[in-house]
C-alpha cells in the first residue's frame, strides 16, 4: 500500500504541470509563506505513506496558501495528496478507528472543503467516519477525550488541536449544533486541570486518575509546561472560534482561555530574540534551546486571535517580534534557493514504550530536526497571518 500511495501521486505530479510550478525553487522576493510551500512541496511530492495529524498541518498550510495567492497548483497539491488516502468509496487508507487516535483527526479537516468543492460524496463519508470515532472516543469521568486508547484516562494539549477543530468544522457544515457544547467541554475541562494559575501556562497532560508515572500523584499532571503542546493548546483556539457561534453560551468562556493564554505565552518569550525555548519557562537551564515548532505556533496563534478581533492589538507586536526572531535565527537558505527551518523538536510525548517521563531532560534531549511539518506548517501559517 505504501509502494502504492507514493508511486501514484508522484505519477500524478509528474503528469502535472501546476504541481510542477508549485514544487519550483522559490523566487527570493517572494512572501515567506510561498518560499517555505515551494520548498515544501519541492522536498515532498507526496506528504506521506501514513494519514497522519503532520500531514494536516501541512496540507492545511498549503491549501491557505493557494488561498491568498489565488494559484490553484496549491489546492491540486492538497487534493492529490488527500485523494491517496479517500478511497472512492469514502474509506480511509491506513486509518484504524480501533486506535481511538485524537491525532487521528485532524488530517480530516481537509475534507470540508474538498466536499464542497467537488459535491464527492466520499469526502463526506470520510468525514462522517472521523466523526464516528469522536462519537464513540473513551473519555475521563468528567467527559473529556482521552489521547488514545493505548493512553488510557490522560488527556494531552495536543488532543485539544487534533480533534476540536475538526469537530466544530462538523458541527458547521453538517447543523449538528449541540457538537458545540462537547467542543467547548473539551477546552474547559482541559483548562479546570491543567492550567497553572501562577503563570497561566497549561501543563503537557493530565492522568485523570493519578496512576501513571509521570504524573504527579497529588494532581495527576505532568511535570513541566511543554512549548509545543502550548502551542497546539493555542492553535486549538484560535481555529475553533472560526467555527464556534457567536451567541453560544460558552464562546465567552472560550475567548478568555484564549486571552489568559495570550498573556502567559508573552511572558514567557525571550527578551533578546522573541523566540519561545523548548521548556518555556525554564531559559536559563542547560540544554534548553530556542524551539522553531512551538514559535511558529505562537506567532500564528497571536496575530490571528488580534485579527479575530479578540485579543488586545499590543500582541499582534509580540507575534512580530517572534517572526522576527525565527527569520533571523531559525531560517536558512539553501544554494537551491530552498528555505529550511531549524531547531524543531521532532516528537515529545508521555509515557509509552520506550518511557518518556516529561521531565526537563527528557525535552531537552527529544531529537532536534528541520522541515518538519509541525514546524514548517506552522511557519507558513504564521507568514500568513502577518502577511509577509
Amino acid at each position: 500500500m505504501k509502494w502504492t500511495l507514493q508511486a501514484g501521486l508522484l505519477l500524478a505530479l509528474t503528469a502535472s504541470p501546476a504541481l510542477a510550478q508549485a514544487g519550483a525553487a522559490p523566487a527570493a522576493d517572494a512572501p515567506w509563506s510561498v518560499r517555505m510551500a515551494r520548498s515544501l512541496i519541492k522536498r515532498h511530492p507526496v506528504v506521506s505513506s501514513k494519514w497522519s495529524y503532520t500531514n494536516g498541518v501541512a496540507l492545511l498550510a498549503l491549501r491557505r496558501v493557494g488561498l491568498y495567492t489565488g494559484d490553484p497548483s496549491y489546492l491540486e497539491y492538497v487534493k492529490r495528496n488527500m485523494d491517496g488516502f479517500v478511497t472512492p468509496d469514502g474509506q480511509i487508507r491506513t486509518y484504524d478507528a480501533s486506535e481511538f487516535q485524537l491525532d487521528a483527526i485532524n488530517q480530516g479537516r481537509l475534507l470540508f472543503p474538498l466536499y464542497v468543492r467537488t459535491g464527492d460524496a466520499r469526502y463526506r463519508e470520510a468525514a462522517f467516519t472521523l466523526r464516528d470515532q469522536l462519537r464513540k472516543q473513551p473519555r475521563t469521568a468528567d467527559g473529556g477525550f482521552w489521547h488514545k486508547t493505548i493512553y488510557p484516562q490522560q488527556m494531552w494539549l495536543d488532543g485539544l488541536y487534533m480533534a476540536e477543530p475538526f469537530y466544530a468544522q462538523f458541527a458547521r457544515y453538517f447543523d449538528e449544533p449541540a457538537d458545540y457544547d462537547d467542543v467547548a467541554k473539551q477546552f474547559l475541562v482541559a483548562a479546570r486541570h491543567m492550567r497553572d494559575p501562577a503563570t497561566g501556562l497549561l501543563y503537557h497532560g493530565w492522568d485523570a486518575v493519578h496512576e501513571q508515572k509521570w504524573a504527579d500523584p497529588e494532581t495527576g499532571l505532568s511535570p513541566n509546561f511543554w512549548g509545543r503542546a502550548m502551542g497546539w493548546w493555542a492553535m486549538a483556539l484560535v481555529d475553533v472560534l472560526d467555527y464556534f457561534p457567536r451567541n453560544h453560551p460558552d464562546r465567552a468562556e472560550l475567548e478568555r482561555l484564549l486571552r489568559q493564554t495570550a498573556e502567559a505565552v508573552a511572558r514567557v518569550q525571550d527578551p533578546a530574540t522573541g523566540l519561545w525555548y523548548q521548556v518555556l519557562d525554564q531559559p536559563n537551564r542547560a540544554g534548553n534551546y530556542l524551539e522553531a515548532s512551538a514559535s511558529s505556533m505562537f506567532v500564528y496563534a497571536l496575530a490571528k486571535g488580534v485579527h479575530q478581533g479578540i485579543l488586545d492589538p499590543k500582541y499582534l507586536g509580540v507575534a512580530e517580534r517572534g517572526y522576527d526572531g525565527i527569520l533571523k535565527n531559525l531560517i536558512r537558505v539553501e544554494p537551491d534557493g530552498t528555505v529550511t527551518l531549524t531547531h524543531i523538536n521532532e516528537v515529545s510525548g508521555l509515557g509509552g514504550r520506550p518511557y518518556r517521563s516529561g521531565s526537563f531532560d527528557y525535552y531537552v534531549h527529544a531529537p532536534v530536526v528541520e522541515n518538519d511539518y509541525k514546524g514548517t506548517g506552522a511557519f507558513i501559517m504564521a507568514s500568513l497571518e502577518l502577511d509577509r
